[in-house]
């Protein structure tokens, strides 16, 4: 079974696969419009959660997830299934999820402004790095022959025209995009979940298959993700609100991102793919989760935050 699923290959049509490219460019557009050049600008002013918080999703977690892999260590295609989830910048959901756990919602939506646009190389970057420092994965690179320079004009299309485009639209008409971005975001996740549902529809025999030996390493991973973010903020001594902030940018990672690459660059490896998608559903319960426990306890009475 083991040997299967790194042989195994999710497939998608061509047009599916452009629908999916457009879609996920389609949601970053929408989170763009929640943002503007005084979020960036927030990085000089309060460097210091920004630069915690970058960190944690794209040193540490990265470096954590690679001693996760040399512990455990899974089968090679779900191991850089790993890999790639943890060189992804945050998900599309955490401010939302931020702003529900009474967290610092201005530096939720900073962190996934630079996270996003610093991805289109980091995220390239790191998935060759950790990729190539674990010998079972380091073959499936070299089979593959993956161009760094590729991914990232893919990355930097997907997300960086969109957020660029999203930003302008907010910029030059606040009205517009004030009026449009709560529709348009909603609309966009749920036609993006959807795509991803189908996607495991058409190939549900390997999904079905496999699930039971990914699902607990994705537990398990976005625990270690949501846990990294805690204690990161703890340990640099952040307040409340950036602690729960951070925690969650940490552990909501852009599986939408993720699934993509796997799908465009490793032709849908099996347990690439598998992880990415469990990921994708899982950390949408384990964010709403711990949101929805951050919500009822208020940040002056928290004696673990």
């Amino acid at each position: 079974m083991e040997t299967n699923l790194d042989a195994a290959r999710i497939i998608l049509s061509t047009e599916t696969l452009w629908i999916l490219n457009t879609a996920l460019a389609l949601i970053m557009f929408g989170v763009a419009l929640n943002l503007s050049i005084s979020d960036f600008l927030r990085l000089v002013k309060q460097p210091k959660p920004v630069l915690v918080g970058v960190s944690s999703q794209f040193l540490l977690l990265p470096l954590i997830t690679l001693a996760m892999v040399y512990l455990i260590q899974p089968l090679a295609s779900v191991a850089l299934g790993m890999f790639m989830v943890a060189s992804s910048p945050g998900g599309v959901v955490s401010n939302f999820y931020s702003h529900l756990a009474r967290g610092n919602a201005a530096l939720s939506i900073t962190l996934t402004a630079i996270a996003t646009l610093s991805a289109i190389v980091l995220t390239p970057l790191n998935l060759t790095l950790l990729g190539t420092a674990y010998e079972p994965t380091a073959i499936i690179l070299k089979a593959i022959s993956i161009s760094p320079w590729d991914m990232i004009q893919l990355v930097g299309l997907v997300l960086g025209v969109p957020i660029t485009a999203g930003i302008w639209v907010n910029y030059r008409f606040p009205i517009f995009a004030k009026r449009i971005r709560k529709g348009f975001k909603t609309g966009s996740i749920v036609f993006f979940v959807f795509l991803v549902i189908m996607v495991i529809y058409q190939n549900r025999a390997v999904f079905f298959e496999y699930a039971g030996y990914v699902a607990g390493l994705v537990l398990l991973h976005n625990f270690v993700a949501l846990f990294t973010g805690f204690t990161w903020a703890r340990f640099w001594k952040l307040p409340g609100a950036d602690v729960r902030s951070l925690t969650i940018e940490t552990g909501i990672q852009n599986c939408g991102l993720a699934l993509l690459l796997i799908l465009t660059f490793f032709e849908g490896l099996g347990g690439m793919a598998l992880l990415a998608a469990f990921w994708g559903m899982w950390h949408l319960v384990s964010g709403l989760l711990i949101a929805s426990i951050w919500s009822r306890v208020p940040l002056r009475k928290e004696a673990w935050v």
